[in-house]
C-alpha cells in the first residue's frame, strides 16, 4: 500500500520562493524570518561590495562540501565558517566550487563553529540548491536592506507544494517513431517552474506501465555518451509502445535534480577522475537530490494510482510509494554500456544499488 505523507501548511507561498530564487540568482539578499532574522546571500553570485558591507558574515557549507574540506562537523546539516575580513567572493567561490580546486589548492585551516546553528542556515543552503547555484551561502545575523524576506517554513514546504500545485496545461497528439498513437500532457506548478510533460503511449491501463525519465540536456538531446539517458529514453518509448500502452514521465530534474549547470561541473569533477557520485559530493549536494512528489501528482492528476515501473534504481520504488503510488512490479530496463558511460554504469550499479 502506498504510505501517506504530510501535507505542508497551506500558506505556503510559492510565488514569494520562486521570487527569492530569482533574488539569489540575481546576486541580491533574501531576508529568511525566523524567531529573529538572518539574510543570506549565494556565494555563487554575491557582489563584491555587498559583501564588503556585511559585519560578521558566515560562510555556510553543506556536510557533503565540508567532509572533502576536511572539516570537522560539529552542527547538523551545515557547517559555517567565519569569513574574514578582506575576503572577496572570488575567495569564497574558491572554496565552495570544487572545480577549481586544483587552481586554488591552498585553503584552510578552516574552523568552523561549535555552536548551535539555527533553521535559517541550513534554510540558506536548501535555498541555494533550489535556485541550481553551488550549494553554499554567506549568512549574516540580522537585516540587510533590500532583497525580500521569506519564511523559513516555505523553503521546507517548497518543493511538496509545488508538487501538489501541479495542473495539466494543455494535451496534443504528437505521433513518434516508436508509436504514432501517442499523446503529450504538459503540466506547470504554481512558482511558474519549469514544466513537466507526460508522453502517453496506446491504451495505458492500471497497473500502468511507467518509466520516470529525469530531462538530461547532454544525453536525450546530444546523445552524450557519458550516459545512458538517451539509450533509455527511446528505448522506454519503444518498450511502452510494444507492450500496448504505458506513460513516460519527463521530468525537469536534469542531473539527478541538481540542474544542468551543475550537472557540468559535475562531468569537469569526473574528468578529473571522481565518479559520479563523488562528484555530486564535492559540490556540496547528495548523490541523488530528485523528488518523486512531481511524479507522482501526474500520474494521480492522470487517473493512475498504482504502476508498473521500468527501472533499475529500487530508490525509484521507494521515493514513489512514500509519494503515494503503488509500484504493483518493477520492470527491468537496462542498456549494454560503452567505452565513455562504463565506469559510470559500474559506479550506479556499486555505490547506488542500482540492479545492472
Amino acid at each position: 500500500m502506498p504510505q501517506s505523507r504530510s501535507l505542508p501548511p497551506p500558506e505556503t507561498r510559492l510565488d514569494t520562493v520562486a521570487a527569492a530564487i530569482d533574488a539569489l540568482r540575481a546576486g541580491r539578499p533574501v531576508r529568511l524570518m525566523t524567531p529573529g532574522v538572518h539574510t543570506m546571500f549565494a556565494v555563487e553570485t554575491i557582489p563584491a561590495a555587498a559583501l564588503k558591507r556585511l559585519e560578521r558574515p558566515l560562510l555556510i557549507l553543506s556536510h557533503a562540501r565540508a567532509r572533502t574540506l576536511k572539516i570537522r562537523l560539529y552542527t547538523p546539516q551545515v557547517v559555517a565558517l567565519p569569513v574574514k575580513s578582506g575576503t572577496s567572493p572570488a575567495d569564497l567561490r574558491a572554496i565552495a566550487d570544487p572545480t577549481i580546486d586544483l587552481d586554488a589548492p591552498m585553503k584552510g585551516p578552516f574552523n568552523a563553529r561549535r555552536a548551535k546553528l539555527g533553521p535559517a542556515y541550513a534554510a540558506a543552503v536548501k535555498l541555494a540548491k533550489l535556485a541550481g547555484l553551488l550549494p553554499a551561502a554567506v549568512v549574516v545575523n540580522g537585516p540587510v536592506r533590500g532583497g525580500l524576506d521569506l519564511k523559513i517554513a516555505d523553503i521546507t514546504a517548497y518543493e511538496t507544494r509545488a508538487a501538489d500545485s501541479l495542473a495539466i496545461v494543455t494535451r496534443a497528439r504528437v505521433p513518434l517513431e516508436a508509436s504514432e498513437k501517442t499523446e503529450l500532457v504538459a503540466f506547470r506548478a504554481g512558482d511558474g517552474g519549469p514544466e513537466n510533460v507526460a508522453i502517453v503511449i496506446g491504451e495505458p491501463k492500471n497497473p500502468v506501465l511507467t518509466r520516470l525519465h529525469s530531462e538530461c540536456f547532454t544525453g536525450d538531446l546530444l546523445g552524450s555518451l557519458k550516459c545512458d539517458c538517451g539509450e533509455q529514453l527511446r528505448g522506454a518509448i519503444a518498450t511502452i509502445a510494444r507492450a500496448g500502452g504505458g506513460v513516460l514521465l519527463y521530468l525537469a530534474q536534469e542531473g539527478r535534480g541538481i540542474g544542468l549547470i551543475n550537472k557540468l561541473r559535475a562531468y569537469r569533477l569526473q574528468d578529473q577522475g571522481y565518479d559520479t557520485i563523488e562528484a555530486n559530493e564535492r559540490l556540496g549536494f547528495e548523490a541523488d537530490e530528485r523528488v518523486y512528489a512531481v511524479a507522482a501528482r501526474m500520474l494521480q492528476l492522470l487517473g493512475f494510482s498504482s504502476v508498473r515501473l521500468l527501472t533499475n534504481n529500487p530508490e525509484k520504488v521507494v521515493g514513489l510509494e512514500k509519494a503515494g503510488i503503488a509500484v504493483a512490479e518493477r520492470v527491468p530496463h537496462a542498456f549494454p554500456s560503452n567505452r565513455h558511460n562504463e565506469f559510470y554504469l559500474r559506479t550506479k550499479a556499486e555505490k547506488a544499488g542500482h540492479l545492472l
